[in-house]
């Protein structure tokens, strides 16, 4: 059974840091490109970020480049958003999700992506 399990979300005032984990199991988890999405109150969940399966490939949406890392730890199964710079826009629920292992260009769709986590929440305020 694959499960993807987020941590690290919260409150923090504008212009602060947080880091966001996502704890992978029951998949071969270097096997999977991965990602993070977002969704805000009212609003369809949207793409920030993928790495790929090394780690070495990354591509951002443009609302967070520059402002947010992602990476991963193939050996702990874990993968990371690093958050900077954060603004009261980027409030929302924060899932991770793995896959597809197949592709041409960069996947920024939901149903793109094969497993996803239950979300954590990240709160920013002014």
């Amino acid at each position: 059974q694959v499960r993807l399990v987020e941590s690290g979300g919260g409150l923090v005032q504008a212009g602060g840091s947080l880091r966001l984990s996502c704890a992978a199991s029951g998949l071969t988890f270097s096997s999977y490109p991965m990602a993070w999405f977002r969704q805000a109150p009212g609003k369809e969940r949207e793409f920030v970020a993928h790495i790929g399966r090394s780690g070495s490939s990354t591509y951002y949406a443009e609302s967070v480049k520059g402002r947010f890392t992602i990476s991963r730890d193939n050996a702990k199964n874990t993968l990371y958003l690093q958050m900077n710079s954060l603004k009261p826009d980027d409030t929302a629920v924060y899932y991770c999700a793995a896959g597809p292992q197949g592709y041409r260009s960069v996947p920024t769709l939901r149903h793109q992506y094969d497993y996803w986590g239950q979300g954590t929440q990240v709160t920013v305020s002014l």
